[in-house]
């Protein structure tokens, strides 16, 4: 008798108290999309829809040491990596993906926080490039991410291609340069996929709103979730994209500031379509 293989996500993150991002938006995502989620944290926050008040990272050797456990027992199928905050992280964070021989690997370049708070230190963007990114299947950057792992302004789509293909030398098989930064222009927003022969471009519709914190964390989560499942890059990056649209066309309206997305969205619309 064959027993069913679970898919087995990992999301190597910092906690959002508020639950909107982080550690909290990738397991409720994994769970939304049929993967088991499991975590290892980089650190704690203290945060809002407001903003951050307050970054409380763990040493390397927890967060090494979290990614040890989950590893030699439970196995994983495909693992994404949010906020990792310093240097000393990272490398701990790279030396464990080797060890394991990890190929399904999601990076989320956390850098800032929706209220402008830092949660990537100056010198660690240094030890993402050169010990992260070779790692990395996909990378997931939103457009002022991207130029700062490009290491150039980004003013137009042909810029955008020249800063995909600075970060694909980097090491990534894919470069998702998302535009949910990009200057208004009509009601769509263009992200942006090299895998470093062609260029293609997936459009969503520009929803109004200030709900949206945890996208680049769960749109991330969702790319992950497919991967664990045996997708195709391709498919689990349009999944992905499809999923975080949902979640923020169906707003859930939470707090004062930037609230977060509604994770259930996706799921609740595949069911209506099959019912």
């Amino acid at each position: 008798m064959s027993v069913a293989v679970i898919p087995r996500a990992l999301t190597i993150a910092g906690s959002d108290s508020g639950g909107g991002a982080g550690i909290q938006a990738d397991l409720k995502t994994f769970q939304e999309l049929g993967v088991y989620g499991m975590s290892a944290l980089t650190a704690v926050t203290a945060q809002n829809t407001l903003g951050v008040q307050g970054v409380y990272p763990l040493s390397a050797e927890a967060a090494a040491a979290q990614i040890e456990s989950v590893g030699c027992d439970l196995g994983v199928h495909a693992l994404k990596t949010g906020m990792l905050f310093n240097a000393d992280i990272i490398s701990a964070v790279a030396d464990k993906i080797s060890s394991f021989g990890w190929k399904n690997v999601v990076v989320d370049p956390v850098m800032i926080a929706k209220g402008g708070a830092d949660l990537l230190q100056a010198e660690a963007v240094t030890a993402l490039k050169r010990d992260l990114l070779p790692l990395a299947l996909i990378v997931t950057p939103n457009l002022p991410e991207a130029e700062v792992l490009a290491g150039m302004s980004i003013y137009s789509m042909e810029d955008r291609r020249e800063a995909a293909k600075r970060i694909h030398d980097m090491g990534s098989d894919f470069v998702v340069i998302k535009g949910g930064h990009e200057e208004k222009e009509g009601d769509q927003i263009t992200d942006l996929i090299y895998d470093g022969r062609v260029f293609t471009k997936l459009l969503g519709r520009r929803v109004e709103t200030v709900h949206t914190h945890g996208t680049g964390c769960t749109f991330s989560a969702a790319i992950t979730a497919g991967l664990a499942k045996g997708m195709s890059e391709m498919a689990a990056i349009t999944e992905g994209r499809a999923f975080i649209q949902a979640a923020i066309e169906d707003s859930l309206g939470l707090g004062q500031g930037h609230g977060p997305t509604n994770h259930w969205a996706y799921g609740r619309r595949r069911q209506a379509v099959t019912q």
